[in-house]
């Protein structure tokens, strides 16, 4: 399975710790061996995952989009805001 990311999930990743960016890496492992994990979003948001996982107890939300053969990292954040800035 092919995996690309969007400008804003590469932003929010560049962020992160090296030790919390192996987190996502893992993240994301998981996704791909199982794509259904996530929570599918309805309305605005229709298509697309999303998949909860902690770093240093704090929830972490990570959004993505599914096709046949490819795996698109949408975003990656906290739940403050992250749907609203998701609708954008």
């Amino acid at each position: 399975m092919k995996v690309r990311t969007t400008p804003t999930f590469d932003r929010a990743e560049k962020k992160l710790l090296a030790r919390d960016k192996k987190t996502v890496a893992d993240a994301v492992r998981e996704v791909m061996d199982n794509p259904n994990v996530g929570e599918v979003k309805k309305g605005d948001l229709a298509g697309v995952f999303v998949h909860k996982f902690k770093i240093n107890k704090q929830e972490i939300l990570l959004s993505y989009r599914l096709s046949k053969d490819e795996l698109l990292l949408i975003a990656l954040g906290s739940h403050e805001n992250f749907y609203r800035d998701m609708k954008r």
